[in-house]
């Protein structure tokens, strides 16, 4: 178990000394305070400005989305960017299996993505906290959630999203050793599932029930109780669940069968 401790440890070092990670992080953390400046310099008045709740979720609607691009981003160069610097054959030489090899890189990305989570929120919350207006109106209950439990909730579906992209970028890292595909293919999905939920709408056709991106977006459930196409919430997470179990078996079967000696 140290062992493992220290191999994470060592993917870690990887993550967090390259200057790209923080500077990933310093955007972040500006992007999720300044949001809620904005609008307390901008706004006329007192009776202008947004509560904290309300304060607090514009800043996370708008910092996710550069938090998910940055945690694809390390998640696509973790295994392809071995292959790209050339350093799989001596990783792979060490008396540790494939299996640990590819746990510990998936793990130190979930930390990252933790990491960079805590720094929106701190940041976000914290500046919501200063220039948010205690006279602004609060955002309703909603379905029987406070508008804390209402803008948590909501942060815990936009980080499943997150996990399940994050997961992706990391099977397709793996399978074709190629970081950029890995992280255009992401955004694509990121981008385009809302065109695609669209054209291919669960209420008309019964199999569109079972693809990914109908089921990304769980905040839906937050308001009602039936999802796309008339769906419940166990049977989004269990879609969402396979699809996640079959991206992580197709990167270990690829990763631990996969010939590095050319």
């Amino acid at each position: 178990m140290g062992e493992f401790a220290g191999l994470v440890h060592n993917e870690n070092i990887k993550i967090y000394s390259r200057v790209r990670t923080w500077i990933m992080l310093f955007i972040l953390a500006v992007m999720s305070a300044l949001m809620p400046a904005l609008v307390y310099f901008t706004s006329d008045s007192d009776s202008s400005l947004l509560g904290l709740w309300e304060s607090f979720q514009m800043a996370v609607s708008i910092a996710f989305f550069l938090n998910t691009i940055f945690t694809v981003v390390v998640a696509s160069d973790s295994v392809a960017g071995e292959f790209s610097w050339g350093t799989i054959k001596l990783l792979l030489i060490r008396p540790w299996s494939r299996s640990k090899i590819l746990l510990s890189k998936y793990i130190s990305v979930i930390l990252f993505s933790l990491l960079s989570l805590v720094v929106l929120v701190a940041f976000g919350l914290g500046s919501s906290y200063l220039f948010s207006s205690s006279a602004a109106g609060l955002l309703p209950e909603t379905n029987g959630w406070s508008p804390a439990q209402y803008a948590f909730m909501d942060l815990l579906c936009r980080y499943v999203e997150l996990f399940l992209t994050t997961a992706l970028a990391f099977m397709v890292s793996s399978v074709f050793r190629a970081s950029g595909l890995a992280i255009g293919l992401s955004m694509f999905i990121m981008f385009a599932k809302s065109i695609f939920i669209m054209i291919f709408n669960p209420d008309r056709f019964e199999w569109a029930r079972y693809l990914l991106f109908t089921h990304m977006d769980l905040r839906g459930y937050l308001v009602s109780n039936a999802g796309p196409g008339d769906s419940t919430l166990g049977f989004s997470i269990a879609v969402l669940a396979i699809y996640y179990v079959l991206f992580l078996a197709v990167t270990w079967y690829v990763f631990s069968k996969r010939d590095v000696a050319a």
